[in-house]
C-alpha cells in the first residue's frame, strides 16, 4: 500500500473465524475432510411461502429501485405486531422502529450514532466480540463486565456496581446470551435499567435469539422504564433462518431510532424491495413456525451435548438456543491447543470459549446448524479420536 490504514485499525484484529475458516478451507484443500461445528449459520431454508414471495417480487420490473431508509411501510406495520404478538410490546411502526440490513449493521450505526473517541461502553465478557471490535473502530474507550458462571451466566451485577458507571455512556447487553445459551432473567433487566436510568447511560440489548427458546419470549421492553433508556435490536438471521439476506430492526423512542437512521441514512441506499416483502410474510409465520425451529434444535442438541460429554466437558442443561456451550475439562491445560488438535486428529473444529472473552478461556462451543448426520459423524469422529 502507498498509504498506511487509519490508526483505528491497530486496535482491531480479523475476526477470529475470518481466519479460522480460512484455515480450514486450506487443510480442506489438501484433502483433509473437516466437519465444521463452530459458525452458527442456519444450515435450514426459509419458509416455502418466504422463498415463494421474494421470487414473485423479484420477477417485477419495478422492484429494483433504490428503497427508503427507513424501509417499507408494510415491513414495519408487520414488526410491530410481532413485537406485540411475540413480546407484547408496542412500537409506533412510524417512528420507533427502523428496519436494517442485519443487526450487525446496527451495532456500527448505533456506536457511531452515540459514542465519540474516549466514551466508555459497557461490554459483557463472556459475549460477541463484535461488541469490543465497533467500539474500538469508533475509537470508544471499552469496559468489561462480568457474567457469573457460578450462577447461570447473569450479570456480576456487584462486579458492575464497581465500575465507572457514571463515565459510561453505553451498555451492550445480550439476553438470551450468546455463547452461554443462557436465558437470563426479568430481575437482572430491571436491576440493570435501574443502574442506567441512575447513572444517564444507553442500554442496547441485542435480541436475535429469544424466539429459540421455549417459554415466554423476552424482550427488555417488559420492563417498566425500559423506554427511557434502551434499544433493542432483533434479526430475523437466527429465527427465520435468513442470515443471508440481512435483514434486522433496532425499537425504541422515537428520538434514538431518529438518531441512528442519521447515520444509516448516509451508509446505505435502502434494502431490496423484494427481501422487505418476503420479510414481511416471514413476520407472519407465527408460533408453529418457532415451535417447529425449536424441536429440531433440540434434536441436534442431545448429539452436541454427547459430544461435550464424552470430551469431559462440564454441561448446564438449562441452556438452550442454537449452540452448546461447555466447560473443557481439567486436565486440558490449553484450550486452543485442544481445538487444532481436535481438528487434526478428529476432524472436527468446535470453537473455543476464549474468543468471547476471559471468562471464556475455558470453555468451548458447539454450532447447531449441522443437520443431525453430520453431528452424528462428529461424535463417531471423536469416539474414534479418543481410543487413539
Amino acid at each position: 500500500m502507498i498509504i498506511n490504514p487509519a490508526e483505528r485499525l491497530l486496535s482491531v484484529a480479523e475476526y477470529y473465524f475470518s481466519s479460522k475458516l480460512r484455515e480450514l478451507a486450506g487443510l480442506r484443500a489438501q484433502g483433509k475432510d473437516i466437519i465444521n461445528l463452530g459458525i452458527g449459520s442456519p444450515d435450514l431454508s426459509p419458509a416455502d411461502e418466504v422463498v415463494e414471495e421474494l421470487d414473485q417480487w423479484a420477477r417485477q420490473p419495478a422492484s429494483h429501485g433504490y428503497q427508503s431508509y427507513t424501509g417499507l411501510p408494510e415491513l414495519r406495520k408487520a414488526i410491530s405486531h410481532w413485537l406485540e404478538e411475540m413480546y407484547d410490546v408496542q412500537f409506533d411502526p412510524s417512528s420507533e422502529i427502523l428496519p436494517l440490513i442485519g443487526s450487525k449493521e446496527g451495532i456500527m450505526h448505533i456506536s457511531m450514532a452515540f459514542l465519540n473517541p474516549g466514551d466508555k461502553v459497557l461490554v459483557p465478557d463472556p459475549g460477541y466480540p463484535t461488541y469490543a471490535a465497533v467500539s474500538n473502530l469508533v475509537q470508544a474507550e471499552t469496559v468489561t463486565y462480568y457474567l457469573d458462571d457460578t450462577r447461570d451466566w447473569i450479570i456480576d451485577l456487584e462486579h458492575l456496581k464497581t465500575l465507572p458507571l457514571d463515565e459510561v455512556k453505553l451498555m451492550w447487553l445480550n439476553y438470551p446470551n450468546m455463547p452461554t445459551g443462557m436465558k437470563g432473567s426479568m430481575e437482572q433487566f430491571k436491576a440493570v435499567i435501574d443502574l442506567a436510568r441512575q447513572h444517564r447511560f444507553l442500554i442496547v440489548n441485542d435480541n436475535p435469539y429469544s424466539m429459540l427458546f421455549e417459554g415466554r419470549k423476552q424482550s427488555i421492553f417488559q420492563i417498566e422504564g425500559a423506554r427511557g433508556v434502551c434499544l433493542e435490536l432483533n434479526s430475523m438471521s437466527k429465527s427465520h433462518n435468513m442470515a443471508g439476506w440481512r435483514i434486522g430492526w433496532v425499537s425504541g423512542e422515537s428520538d434514538y431510532i431518529q438518531t441512528v437512521l442519521k447515520v444509516k441514512s448516509n451508509m446505505d441506499s435502502g434494502m431490496f424491495m423484494p427481501v422487505q416483502k418476503a420479510a414481511t410474510k416471514a413476520l407472519s409465520l407465527g408460533q408453529t413456525w418457532f415451535q417447529g425451529l425449536s424441536n429440531r434444535y433440540a434434536e441436534r442438541r442431545k448429539v452436541a451435548m454427547e459430544i461435550l460429554r464424552l470430551l469431559g466437558c462440564d454441561l448446564n442443561s438449562a441452556q438452550g438456543g442454537m449452540f452448546v456451550w461447555g466447560k473443557a475439562p481439567p486436565h486440558i491445560h490449553s484450550v486452543e491447543k485442544w481445538i487444532d488438535e481436535l481438528i487434526h486428529e478428529a476432524g472436527v473444529f468446535i470453537t473455543p470459549g476464549f474468543i468471547f472473552g476471559s471468562k471464556g478461556r475455558r470453555y468451548v462451543r458447539i454450532s447447531l446448524c449441522s443437520e443431525e448426520d453430520v453431528l452424528a459423524d462428529a461424535l463417531a469422529r471423536i469416539k474414534t479420536y479418543l481410543v487413539k
